[in-house]
């Protein structure tokens, strides 16, 4: 963005501010002074002088909170305390009722004569007004600094969401940066040998290796995707394996219906389709067999990845070209993602390896 497209957008914004001032501030002061005339002056509503001289009053004071609102401008009210800010508003109050009450005995000299002026010399006058006009400064210049609080908090909020996203969308495409390079070796390779032996084989691990890559592709536009598509995803995963493995290999998918349109996050479970694959190529007799299973209950979500073999030991990772990324991409993208509303756990059952991941309903 150019240097001028961002002072244009800036005053844009700005003009916005200002009009929505005006409009709030002008229906403050009219509210008000209907509030007055149906409380006070009910009875009185035909003294066409009465009502004049008390609609000057309250033109007068909302022309006064104009010069107040560009004082408090100036205030850096996010670096000063309760205690200053209440001091600031109440000095700021008494000095605009001051200014107030001379506007409003100027404004009034043509409609009351010399005894406006003999009225605001008299010491019991002059404290009845400032009292009456320092109670509706204080109250406007209090929602004044509430109003802007509230704005800066929720713009502060704003900016925290947006950091919030930004942070788990450069996550996420770190994941995809972190998948598994060997995985795309070993296809590439498993081509190269198959192009000369097993022509249709080979196109085929093309075609399942595209139809993967185009997924990771597509889904870095959104945080999550229904299950359908990262099973989808992890069907052609499992094909390029497949066809690598042969008959070492045997995959079996058990998927609820009511499961596959419920949200999860891109690449979740791919790193979990990896890891069961690549200890359970290392721990398991062949062939390796995995099972994939997902289901609904009770509005939640839970996936269990199961593998023959046995659960390697972070140590015992260490010596197998782990990048000991995988599982704890998971535990984080969860953990941002579902505070408090998921489970991962990870259990060895009579020569199986189990994991079991749950996302709990929000509702």
């Amino acid at each position: 963005m150019t240097k001028r497209k961002t002072i244009a957008m800036y005053s844009t914004e700005q003009q916005e501010k200002n009009y929505l001032f005006w409009i709030i501030n002008a229906s403050g002061w009219l509210l008000l002074l209907l509030i007055y005339i149906v409380l006070y002056y009910s009875e009185r509503l035909g003294e066409t002088k009465t009502i004049l001289g008390l609609t000057i009053t309250y033109i007068a004071g909302f022309i006064i909170s104009i010069p107040l609102r560009y004082f408090y401008k100036k205030v850096d009210y996010q670096k000063r305390s309760i205690l200053k800010l209440v001091l600031i508003v109440l000095l700021g109050s008494f000095l605009a009722s001051n200014l107030w009450l001379f506007v409003d005995m100027i404004s009034s000299l043509p409609l009351h004569g010399k005894q406006v002026l003999e009225s605001w010399l008299k010491p019991r006058y002059y404290v009845n007004s400032i009292y009456s006009h320092l109670w509706v400064l204080t109250l406007w210049s209090t929602l004044y600094f509430i109003i802007k609080l509230w704005k800066a908090w929720t713009l502060q909020k704003e900016r925290t969401e947006k950091a919030t996203a930004l942070a788990q969308a450069a996550q996420l495409q770190m994941l995809r940066y972190q998948l598994n390079p060997h995985f795309l070796f070993n296809a590439l390779n498993s081509v190269r040998a198959l192009i000369d032996e097993d022509t249709r084989n080979a196109k085929k691990v093309i075609t399942e290796l595209s139809e993967f890559l185009r997924y990771s592709l597509i889904s870095k536009t959104y945080s999550d995707v229904p299950l359908s598509q990262e099973l989808e995803a992890i069907r052609h995963y499992f094909a390029i394996e497949k066809i690598r493995y042969e008959e070492k290999l045997d995959v079996a998918f058990d998927i609820d219906p009511l499961a596959e349109d419920y949200p999860v996050l891109s690449f979740l479970i791919h790193p979990l389709i990896e890891n069961a694959i690549k200890y359970g190529m290392q721990t398991s007799s062949m062939p390796l067999k995995i099972r994939v299973k997902a289901f609904v209950e009770n509005g939640n979500l839970k996936v269990e990845i199961s593998n023959t073999g046995k659960w390697l030991v972070p140590s015992e990772k260490e010596n197998t070209n782990s990048t000991g990324t995988g599982l704890e991409n998971v535990r984080q993208r969860l953990e941002n993602a579902f505070p408090d509303r998921h489970r991962l756990e990870v259990f060895e059952e009579e020569g199986w390896v189990h994991v079991l991941l749950e996302i709990r309903d929000g509702g």
